[in-house]
């Protein structure tokens, strides 16, 4: 069973199938794309809420160095790009991580590919389409038509919202409450999540919060990649004019209202403040490799996918960096933890129509996100159906449109629904980690490959550089680093020492007792300050004290450890994806040396696991949780219906 489970397709295979339509199917793929079709499908896919909503949070988080996590970050994706190239080239065939791993790993591996890659496209899209609704009722919110007697169209808020971030809010605003801090001092973020589970219709205690908008824009943009490849084709082409010409056109205005005082300091968090954005900036660059699940519908795929993939890279690497300069050097990096930062930046020097412009803007971006990734799941699935794994329905291509109709309907539901109630957070960092996931496969996959004589190359090939010697030093010279440079911080690492609770954790973790006597610590440690009368916001003071001063009250404060500090296991379990990581390391070093292996797709290997490593414990349990649900159906079905096992 061992064997069977990691059978191959052979190259030869997969492309005498694609000639002969798969054997069971009467309609092929259309072929329209060319090389700037394809860059513009990168562009819409990348471009979208990254530019418009992430990057506010990295850059409040790293200050204007946030660009180097930009570069960082491009160059990791054109290492796993090359891979991607690559084997775009020797398999020019829908399908994309999933149908190289077919041919690199086997067919196990090739299904969990398949699973994770759902994480990137559906639960991606999810994502968008949330953010997409955020930008849609502030732009209805926003509109002003005197004439009609029209102050800005709001809808209720408990139809504006996911279900989770709805509940979460109001118990965290009951916590803060409880904490002193009154309904009128919450964040925006909380008090409007509140606002929606209180005024939300209610049956048997249930509450009916749901995020219409973003169901809304889900089923028109399935009707239009529903419809063809051509009409999707045009329709991405011309929402990705409008963004680049509205981005140009925020960074030919910003330009003149930047004060390079806002660059000073640079990198005011140090390393550990720009790394910590490496969730929100990698996910501003998912969806150039959606361009591979396109081959089919290439004119000329070895040519032109490699073409696409990079440009579409280069060119959103160049936008990104400037974006971020523009927004570091108009406001202070402080204010920039928003949804909306564009909009916000131009509204803080009173440039109202700007911020109006990049509203709608940001409508058509998004959607442009939207429409390439659900072209591509339902590509993903359609190559799955073929070869057995999934019900043959999915490879179903319709007669008119020349679409995957049957995949498309269903990725249409699979998207919608979790949007109505799925959280935000939890949906962009699993969409992360699945794609990484797909990344550091492809980038395997390729050095695996890389010295099978049997294997048919395309057009296209990474170019070789020995690896044996550089990744070895390379290593050495980081390990002396860090115990040079950084070594308290190292130090910190293997000893897993105690590290203090940040306040907002620290103050709703206690009871009403230890409340009272948090309070009580507070109005003597910060004497004299002259406090208010009444109950004391202990968030709001814990939080206005800088870092020194506020170790030194956690420090004397009488509360327990337990509620003052994360140690132990507690604190342990969030470094065991950065050791698995060290543990990868040591052993792709040996096999740098052993099997000299090819320098750049090591390289993709290497920074996207490490990415995969900077999104927390918590993902990769819930990445897990995700595999083992794919392991099951595949054992259920796939396994028994594959079609290498019926030849064999």
């Amino acid at each position: 069973m061992f064997k069977t489970l990691f059978r191959k397709k052979s190259i030869d295979k997969i492309l005498l199938d694609a000639q002969k339509g798969y054997g069971e199917h009467d309609h092929s793929l259309k072929k329209t794309l060319g090389v700037r079709d394809l860059t513009a499908f990168g562009i819409a896919a990348i471009i979208g809420a990254g530019i418009f909503s992430t990057i506010g949070k990295a850059s409040a988080d790293g200050g204007p160095a946030v660009i180097f996590l930009f570069i960082f970050t491009a160059i990791a994706c054109s290492f796993a790009a090359f891979a991607y190239a690559e084997f775009a080239s020797m398999v020019p065939v829908s399908g994309s991580a999933y149908t190289y791993s077919y041919v690199a790993f086997g067919e196990l591996v090739a299904w969990i590919i398949g699973w994770s890659l759902i994480m990137e496209y559906a639960v991606g899209n999810i994502t968008v389409a949330i953010s997409w609704s955020d930008y849609f009722t502030g732009l209805l919110s926003s509109i002003n038509i005197p004439a009609f007697n029209i102050n800005g169209i709001h809808l209720p808020d408990w139809m504006t919202m996911d279900y989770l971030t709805a509940y979460n809010g109001h118990l965290h605003a009951e916590a803060l409450q409880k904490a002193g801090t009154s309904l009128n001092n919450l964040d925006d973020a909380t008090a409007l999540a509140n606002n929606a589970w209180i005024t939300a219709p209610t049956l048997g205690g249930f509450h009916f919060v749901a995020d219409l908008p973003a169901l809304g824009i889900i089923i028109f943009i399935t009707w239009l990649v529903y419809r063809g490849m051509k009409e999707s084709r045009n329709a991405s082409n011309a929402m990705v004019v409008v963004k680049l010409a509205v981005i140009l056109l925020v960074i030919s205005v910003g330009i003149f209202y930047v004060d390079t005082a806002n660059w000073n300091p640079f990198a005011p968090n140090g390393v550990s403040g720009i790394l910590k954005g490496v969730s929100a900036v990698f996910f501003a660059y998912i969806g150039f490799d959606a361009i591979s699940t396109t081959a089919e519908e290439c004119r000329d795929p070895q040519r032109d996918l490699p073409r696409g993939m990079m440009w579409a890279i280069i060119i959103c690497t160049v936008l990104y960096v400037a974006i971020a300069l523009v927004l570091t050097g108009i406001v202070n990096y402080k204010g920039l933890a928003v949804g909306d930062p564009l909009a916000y930046v131009f509204d803080k020097i009173d440039l109202k129509l700007m911020s109006g412009i990049i509203a709608v803007s940001a409508i058509f971006a998004m959607a442009s996100v939207l429409l390439v990734f659900q072209l591509g799941q339902p590509r993903i699935w359609m190559s799955m159906s073929r070869d057995g794994l999934l019900p043959k329905a999915f490879s179903r291509i319709h007669p008119l449109h020349k679409t995957p109709s049957f995949a498309t309907i269903v990725v249409g539901f699979v998207v919608a629904v979790p949007s109505l109630f799925m959280n935000l957070t939890i949906v962009t960092d699993l969409c992360s980690i699945g794609t990484l996931f797909a990344f550091v496969l492809v980038c395997a996959g390729v050095l695996v490959l890389q010295n099978r004589p049997d294997v048919k190359r395309g057009r296209f090939r990474i170019p070789y550089v020995n690896s044996r010697y550089i990744i070895p030093v390379a290593m050495v010279v980081l390990a002396v680093l860090a115990f040079t440079r950084y070594k308290p911080e190292t130090l910190s690492f293997l000893t897993n020492e105690a590290k203090v609770n940040e306040p907002v954790t620290f103050v709703t973790s206690l009871d009403s007792v230890e409340l009272a006597t948090v309070r009580r610590e507070i109005s003597t440690f910060v004497a004299p300050v002259i406090l208010p009368k009444g109950n004391i916001d202990a968030v709001a003071y814990l939080t206005d004290l800088k870092a020194d001063r506020y170790a030194a009250f956690i420090n004397q404060s009488k509360i327990s450890q337990e509620k003052k500090y994360e140690a132990g296991w507690a604190l342990f379990k969030h470094k065991i994806p950065m050791w698995i990581f060290l543990v990868i390391c040591v052993v792709i070093a040996v096999l740098c040396v052993t099997h000299k292996l090819s320098l750049i797709p090591v390289l993709g290997l290497i920074s996207c696991l490490y990415m995969m490593c900077e999104l927390g414990i918590s993902n990769w349990i819930g990445f897990g949780i995700w595999l083992v649900i794919g392991l099951v159906i595949y054992f259920m079905y796939g396994y028994r219906h594959s079609k290498l096992r019926e030849a064999a």
